[in-house]
């Protein structure tokens, strides 16, 4: 199979910007000219490739040509530097991750990798249980993710996990939670979630009060830092890392558990393509040991 590098091009503007427009200003060409290219690879290719909504998807057909072209310009760079004997430089990585994730122990455990100046991050943050299916449409080439199965032709190895601990504020207890978190009180009390997508506090409610979505005012607030500031000052409750906790053992007004008796444990995995290149596999390598040296066993 014989790709066009100039439809290629225009199909990988396309998927990464979402638009013929901004491909073709990328690109320094017209949206027609851009279309025709991706035309002519899908008349090649006898496939649709990309799906002219707003903004364009791939199609199936198209996210796995889009995983192709990610890993095989990894590869031709690293050998064509291999060849000439140059140093390839930074190579730049498209991973995916979930923002505890990014907001705790990620880059304690990439410090070392980074100071080599051998890779430049883009970083896609998305909910645990959303990350693998960038991935699989190939936006992406590695992801942290709770799904413990690979998808085909991809590898996936246990890190260890987050422990997660219900917490609020002793004021926002006293207004709203006098007698500790009930069903009753739970109806009342807003919860604090990342988006609508999180399911950490959902989960909890629902296993043990019967509480289903919906049932309960909740504020919505991305970020693990700014999570974690509005449970600290008091907007609501919410899962929050341990990890984020030990700063808050010698608060003067401390953070208070709701349930010390079930926290909450999210086994994560590393999920990347098993043919990898090689600085991919040094990643891989780097982030699978440095996690399973600072999270939770998975048994734990």
């Amino acid at each position: 199979m014989d790709l066009e590098p100039k439809q290629t091009e225009a199909f990988l503007a396309v998927a990464e910007t979402g638009s013929f427009e901004r491909a073709a200003g990328r690109l320094s060409i017209t949206p027609s000219a851009v279309s025709q290219r991706i035309r002519a690879m899908e008349s090649s290719l006898g496939a649709a490739l990309v799906l002219r909504t707003r903004p364009c998807r791939a199609t199936p057909m198209g996210q796995r040509l889009l995983q192709y072209l990610r890993r095989a310009e990894l590869l031709k760079n690293e050998l064509q530097a291999d060849l000439l004997n140059l140093d390839a430089g930074p190579t730049t990585i498209s991973l995916a991750l979930n923002s505890d994730s990014l907001g705790t122990w990620f880059f304690p455990a990439m410090a070392g990798l980074l100071a080599k100046d051998r890779f430049i991050l883009d970083l896609v943050v998305e909910d645990q249980d959303h990350t693998f299916a960038l991935l699989k449409t190939g936006m992406v080439i590695g992801c942290i993710s709770t799904d413990a199965e690979p998808m085909r032709g991809c590898s996936a190895q246990a890190l260890g996990t987050m422990r997660y601990r219900l917490m609020a504020s002793r004021s926002f207890c006293q207004r709203w939670l006098p007698d500790g978190l009930t069903r009753d009180t739970a109806r009342r009390a807003p919860v604090v979630a990342y988006t609508r997508k999180d399911t950490l506090q959902s989960s909890f409610l629902l296993t043990h009060f019967g509480l289903p979505e919906g049932a309960y005012p909740s504020h919505y607030v991305p970020g693990a830092v700014a999570h974690f500031n509005a449970v600290r000052y008091g907007a609501g409750y919410a899962m929050v890392p341990e990890w984020l906790l030990a700063s808050e053992d010698h608060a003067d007004d401390p953070l208070i558990d709701l349930a010390p008796g079930h926290p909450t444990d999210i086994a994560l995995y590393w999920h990347t393509w098993t043919v990898q290149s090689p600085r991919m596999e040094e990643l891989s390598t780097h982030i699978i040991e440095s996690a399973r040296q600072i999270l939770r066993t998975t048994s734990a």
